[in-house]
């Protein structure tokens, strides 16, 4: 029975009506609930594909904001969650990165008392086989939250930008540095920092072995952040950090996704307000851009149906990228349902079926069959919950079908 038919059977048990057919492509079909409504704000953060063809989620943000310690495995046969051995320290706002073993790094984040207790500078790495979470024999030189990760072509891993503790009970501040892990040694190492800092910026490996830092979020004091357009390049084997071509909208928020082609598509994000002859558009981008790393320009690509930010972007396995959930930067107050399919050869983007549960700040992974594992998230901010801060967040899985 191939891994597909196991999770066609799978989704068969958890869906209510006990469907006796497989889901029509293009829809999303209602998978196991996690113990626990909880979110993932960083731009690593959040569940990853594992070799035998499941998931693995670990921490997060609960109702209430605090960090959990708990992880979990998404079985593709039964389409449900089940725990697995717990992370050594409680985070959220960390990164997630698959080593090239198959295990599992997660570094950094929020740790319990929140960002006035200081962030995490500690790392842990999950065994697959075991189940069991082993500290890093080193921590990082800087403790950092809601920062980027990428594998390198070496095997190790590159750690960039991200929000720095300022001082006790101070807003933080926007980072530069960066660091390597050496997953032979256990140990990180720094690198060449950044020319610019950035928070919550997504970080792309390139198919020559380069990395792009894409815009991102810079403190600018009390608290606040700008999006930024400014980018570089990170070659490994000269330990350089190069700028590179400009997004021509600044943003925060947004996804950063590899096209097969090599150039690298941006979607969505926090806009710092777009002005028009009739007026002024303060809502979320949903125009696009597309980076060639043989020029290092940027150039404009197709418009989204709509905009977004805090969305997800997963590239599939036709080369098309699902594009799905969100908000708008405008208000943050409700989670979308809808998701939409974005074509790089012919440039065109088609609305596709939407989630069961709106949501952003949510987590979503390919898995290896082709279809996309979204989980978790945000549903209600602000305005839209019954009190003030009373974010309602979800444990609703589901699975969208190629």
């Amino acid at each position: 029975m191939t891994r597909r038919t196991n999770l066609t059977a799978g989704l068969h048990r958890a869906a209510p009506d006990g469907a006796a057919v497989p889901p029509p492509p293009g829809a999303w079909f209602p998978a196991g609930e996690l113990p626990s409504p909880r979110r993932w704000s960083g731009p690593a953060e959040g569940a990853v594909p594992l070799a035998d063809g499941g998931a693995l989620v670990a921490g997060g943000a609960l109702a209430g904001g605090e960090p959990t310690a708990e992880a979990l495995l998404f079985d593709p046969v039964a389409a449900t969650w089940t725990g697995t051995g717990a992370l050594g320290t409680a985070r959220h706002g960390h990164s997630t990165t698959v080593l090239a073993d198959g295990t599992v790094l997660v570094a950094g984040g929020i740790g319990t008392g929140g960002p006035e207790a200081g962030r995490l500078a500690s790392a842990e790495v999950y065994d697959p086989a075991t189940g069991v979470w082993t500290a890093t024999a080193g921590e990082m030189a800087a403790a950092r939250s809601l920062h980027a990760a990428a594998l390198l072509p070496d095997g190790r891993v590159l750690v960039a930008g991200g929000e720095g503790d300022r001082a006790p009970r101070a807003p933080g501040r926007s980072l530069s540095a960066a660091e390597l892990f050496d997953p032979a040694t256990g140990e990180w190492s720094p690198a060449a920092p950044m020319a610019d800092s950035r928070i919550a910026h997504p970080l792309v490996p390139l198919q020559d072995g380069r990395v792009l830092a894409v815009g991102g979020r810079r403190s600018i004091g009390s608290g606040r952040g700008i999006g930024q357009g400014f980018c570089e390049l990170y070659d490994p084997e000269a330990d350089v950090w190069t700028r590179t071509g400009s997004l021509a909208a600044a943003r925060a928020g947004h996804q950063a996704t590899p096209l097969a082609d090599g150039t690298v598509l941006v979607t969505g994000g926090d806009s710092p307000g777009i002005r028009f002859e009739r007026g002024f558009v303060p809502f979320s981008q949903w125009r696009t851009e597309r980076y060639d790393p043989a020029t290092g320009a940027w150039t404009a690509g197709e418009n989204m149906p709509d905009g977004r930010t805090c969305h997800r972007a997963v590239p599939l396995p036709s080369g098309r990228v699902l594009v799905l959930g969100g908000t708008d930067s405008a208000t943050r107050t409700t989670g979308y349902a809808s998701a939409a399919l974005y074509d790089p050869r012919t440039r065109e983007w088609t609305p596709t079926g939407g989630m069961t549960t709106s949501r952003y700040l949510c987590t979503a992974t390919p898995l290896p069959d082709g279809s996309v594992l979204a989980t978790g998230g945000t549903v209600c901010s602000g305005r839209a919950t019954p009190a003030p801060g009373a974010d309602e967040l979800t444990a609703t899985t589901e699975v969208f079908w190629i």
